[in-house]
């Protein structure tokens, strides 16, 4: 049985690790690098390093940000979000130090290039990320450029069918930076069986308990609930050790850094 993960998610805003209140308010955290290390030692299952003003402002990835991340040593995965504009800033994602690539400006500009990531690294490795909101006219989607919302167009379905992604990364931006996740997304995401990240407002163990019971979530993303107690990883998977949960690693240490 494949077990469940949970996702540590630093949020990046000018180069700096933020606490994000529904991607409107941001304070500020410290050094991306320093939180990735930390979450790697407290035994984060993956490290999701998303940087949220690169595609506004067409600067590309921050492949800086990755090698220095990357020169912690991780042993956790680390997935990078933020900027990738085509196949070869995937590729140089990847070459810079990151183990997966999620995508969402992609996704509305260019999603025949999508095809083409696939091609250079593998569905595996490629991730897609939907900021969803359920509105009167149903399941949304945000476009993060403009702040309008759409419907799961039929090329966005296509892309997922085909499995050119590995797995879905559902963002409820509503709830980001507050104590909730809107279990209807995940009801209404329209393909059943599509691996689902669940990402936004999720803290305490009995709201993961809700999305990790969902039968396609296989991992749920936790940001700023991680960052303020070294144990959180810990306690989270004990309090969720009856559910197929990847184990506590204990080969990690549980100090704090503050370099």
């Amino acid at each position: 049985m494949l077990r469940k993960r949970i996702v540590g998610v630093i949020t990046v805003r000018d180069g700096w690790a933020v606490q994000s209140f529904g991607y409107r308010r941001y304070l500020p955290l410290g050094r991306p690098e320093i939180l990735a290390k930390n979450l790697d030692r407290w035994g984060a299952d993956e490290i999701l390093l998303q940087c949220i003003d690169r595609s506004a402002a067409e600067l590309g990835p921050d492949i800086g940000l990755i090698q220095r991340v990357a020169d912690k040593g991780l042993a956790t995965p680390l997935i990078y979000a933020g900027g990738i504009r085509n196949a070869d800033d995937g590729v140089a994602v990847i070459h810079a130090g990151a183990d997966r690539i999620a995508i969402d400006t992609l996704l509305w500009e260019a999603p025949e290039k999508v095809h083409l990531l696939e091609e250079r690294l593998g569905a595996q490795a490629i991730i897609a990320a939907l900021p969803l909101s359920i509105e009167a006219s149903g399941l949304m989607r945000r476009n993060y450029r403009n702040g309008a919302s759409a419907e799961l167009d039929e090329v966005l379905l296509d892309l997922l069918r085909r499995r050119v992604v590995s797995e879905l990364l559902a963002i409820d931006w509503k709830n980001d930076g507050g104590s909730a996740f809107d279990i209807r997304l995940i009801d209404q995401i329209p393909i059943a069986d599509m691996p689902i990240i669940a990402f936004g407002g999720l803290a305490g163990a009995g709201q993961l308990r809700d999305v990790l019971t969902r039968r396609q979530v296989v991992a749920a993303g936790v940001g700023n609930a991680l960052n303020y107690r070294e144990h959180t990883v810990r306690l989270l998977k004990q309090a969720l050790g009856d559910l197929p949960i990847r184990a506590h690693s204990h080969q990690r240490g549980l100090t704090y850094d503050h370099d």
